[in-house]
Order: structure tokens, then sequence, then C-alpha cells
């Protein structure tokens, strides 16, 4: 397997890079100081996007640098997901990069489920908005009341009524619910209660503004609201769609997730791996300016030997998440389990242990937005929940492990 650098990942590359030197990381400051006074406040309704985020869209846009994440050469870069991995990584070191580029979750992940399972009339209504960046979407997957690490748990209802699908259930933590611009979601629930685990579900396409959507509140993760994106916990109430808004058909619904969720774990992990790799220069820019007893930081409390402790794990990190991306792209998301647990279990882990030690550099500095580390500490600890468990990854890469040795033995006791 080869994980250099295609001639076209090189050139999207150097164009990301010199537009985030020139346009992004210079307003990032501002950003945040200007995001917090729009949005400091739970009144989600009132939450605004500061106006030079649009401007710096259109001009990504102009500059073709868009849609990168989606295989295609019409409607987005036509990168494989080992191409496009470089550019994930370099957009994970900034928190505005990704919506900047079009390559923001959960959208990439619901353009991906229009892309490869939406009939015509889908992606038309969805996917060409989106693609546009005209509108936002969101997922809602996750429930209050079940554990949700199982997605078979799932209990909101999809219930066929006539020409229509009425869905009625509570989901929570579906992000960019909150958004000004969220105007579709992708609802998973259960159609058929008695059919085999992995063909109850199914995913509907569900406009916001439908009757008996009811948005309760914004769930701050450790402590923040994440404004103007938001993680947002909502009611359906008999809300009705048409039948033609299933996604493929009823059953189909874990089909698709596993769809959506292979290639989206690759951006979430190489994006994890890009933050990590700032707060190491971070690590590194306060342990050789900073003095205590005499002394730069990165000469007291073994420091350099956690700077190569650090350096390793990032670099390790990055090649499980390449080597996984390689799978997904010549065996498929399914046949590549093994290898999309163990960059879920390694990725955001990686990210925490290094944000951590670059906040003991900081002290008092690192609890505030004076730097980016308390976005980042909030992205890591919270990847480790969203993409599931750690405990669940382990189990799947335990039970692969375990069917492989079985296999090889089965194999060896017939020769």
């Amino acid at each position: 397997m080869d994980f250099s650098y295609s001639a076209k990942t090189k050139d999207y590359l150097a164009r990301l890079d010199a537009f985030m030197r020139e346009h992004i990381e210079p307003y990032e400051n501002q950003y945040q100081k200007e995001n917090y006074r729009l949005n400091s406040t739970p009144h989600w309704r009132e939450w605004q996007v500061p106006p030079r985020v649009a401007e710096l869209k259109q001009l990504a846009k102009e500059q073709g640098l868009w849609n990168f994440f989606l295989p295609d050469n019409e409607l987005g870069a036509g990168l494989t997901t080992l191409e496009y991995a470089p550019l994930a990584e370099r957009m994970g070191r900034s928190l505005l990069a990704p919506e900047v580029f079009n390559c923001n979750a959960p959208d990439t992940g619901n353009m991906e489920v229009l892309y490869h399972f939406g009939d015509d009339p889908q992606q038309e209504q969805w996917l060409t908005p989106l693609l546009n960046g005209d509108i936002r979407s969101v997922f809602c997957m996750t429930e209050p009341d079940v554990a949700s690490s199982d997605a078979t748990n799932m209990q909101t209802t999809i219930k066929a009524d006539g020409s229509d699908w009425v869905i009625n259930g509570r989901k929570w933590w579906s992000t960019g619910l909150g958004h000004p611009d969220a105007e579709i979601a992708i609802v998973m629930g259960l159609t058929d209660e008695d059919a085999d685990k992995h063909h109850r579900h199914s995913m509907v396409l569900l406009p916001l503004n439908t009757p008996g959507v009811n948005i309760e509140r914004m769930l701050p993760a450790l402590g923040e609201y994440d404004a103007p994106y938001g993680h947002g916990e909502v009611v359906f109430d008999n809300v009705r769609v048409p039948k033609e808004n299933i996604i493929v058909g009823p059953g189909a619904g874990f089909k698709i997730a596993q769809g959506r969720l292979g290639p989206g774990r690759i951006h979430h992990c190489m994006r994890a791996i890009g933050a990590a790799e700032r707060a190491l220069e971070l690590f590194i820019e306060r342990g050789v300016s900073r003095i205590a007893f005499g002394e730069p930081l990165m000469k007291l409390g073994g420091n350099t030997e956690r700077l190569a402790d650090l350096r390793v794990a990032i670099d390790q990190a990055r090649l499980l998440t390449l080597h996984a991306a390689w799978q997904i792209d010549n065996v498929g998301a399914m046949k590549a389990i093994k290898e999309i647990s163990a960059i879920k279990l390694v990725a955001p882990n990686v990210l925490q242990r290094v944000v951590d030690e670059t906040m003991q550099l900081f002290g008092g500095a690192s609890m505030c937005h004076d730097t980016p580390l308390p976005g980042l500490l909030t992205v890591a600890r919270s990847l480790r929940i969203a993409d599931g468990p750690d405990a669940v990854h382990r189990a799947t890469i335990a039970k692969t492990e375990l069917k492989q040795r079985e296999k090889q033995l089965k194999g060896r006791s017939n020769d």
C-alpha cells in the first residue's frame, strides 16, 4: 500500500494551505470574539453566523476549494478517501475551516447519504442546496432513553399511514439543530419491530419546519453550546412526511448508516490529527518561550520526553487512519470495520492527550478562549462519545480478531 500524496492531493493541499494562512488563521481570534458576542446565550433561536464566514465561504467556492469530501469530479473534488485524508487533517487545525470549505459535519455525512442512496427528486430538493452551501442539515440518531451505543435500541418510530410516514419519538445530541440555516434532518427510526435487528430501522428526510417537530433545547457540551451549530434535543409528535421521503426503502437504515459512518470517521479522525498537530505546535512554542525557575519550561519536568512521546503518538495515529482510508477505498467500509474501529479508538484519545499536556504548560491561559485549547479539548472528549464509547470499539476489534483466529484454526484443521 502506498500513502504518498497523489498529484491531485498535492495541488489541493497547497491551495488549501495558502487559503487558510491568508484568510482563516488571521481571522480566527476575531471569529471567536464575534461568535461569543453574537451567540453567548442559550436562546438558540437568536443565534447568528458572523457575516465574515459567508464571505469566506463564497471566496473558497470561487477558488474551487469546495466539497473536497465528495468523490465526484463534477459535484465535488473527485478524491478518494485516502486522497481526501490529508486535506481533512489540514482543515482540522482550525475549528472554523471545515465550515468555510463546506466540509463540516453533519452535512458531509448527510450529503454522502443523499449522493449514494438518494433518488433523483431527493437529490434535487436537498443535495443540491447542501452542496451549494445554501442550507445546513441535521442527523437525528441518538436517543436519551436508551443506550445509543447499540443503535438497535432506537425507539423512535416511523410508521406507515396511507401515503405518509408518521414519526414519533425523541432524539438528542442532534448536531447542527440550532444553526439558523438548518432546514432538513435525516431521522433514523423503527419501521418494523418484527424484522431482524439490522432491518428494523429506516431513514427518512424530515424538513424541520414540518408540524409536530418540537426543538426543546440546545445541550451544552462541557459547558459550551457550540453556537451557531448547537447539539439539540427534539421531539417528534405525530410528524407526517410523504412516503417518498424514505431513503432507499423500509429496513435500509443500517445499510445506509454503515455507508455514511465509514468515510465520515476518516474525516473526523484526520481532523483530530490536524488538531493534535496544532496543539503540539502550541506545546513547543510555550515550552521554549516561557521561563520558570530559570529554565525554559521545555527543560523542566520531563517535557522533552513528553514532546517525543506526543510526536510518535500523532504519527502512529496518522498512519493508522491512512491505512483505514486505504482499506475503505480498496475493500469497502463494511470490510474495514476493524480498521475504522481502531482509528475511532486511537485518534480522539491522542488528541485529548496532546491537548491535556499542552494545557499543563499554558496553565491558567489554557482555561479561557485566549487559546484554542478549550475548544480542542471539547472536540477530543466529545468525539470519544459521539463516535461511540471506547469500550465498544475495543469490543469490535476483539470480536474481529477472534473471528479471524477461529477461521485460521479451522483452515489448519481442514488441511
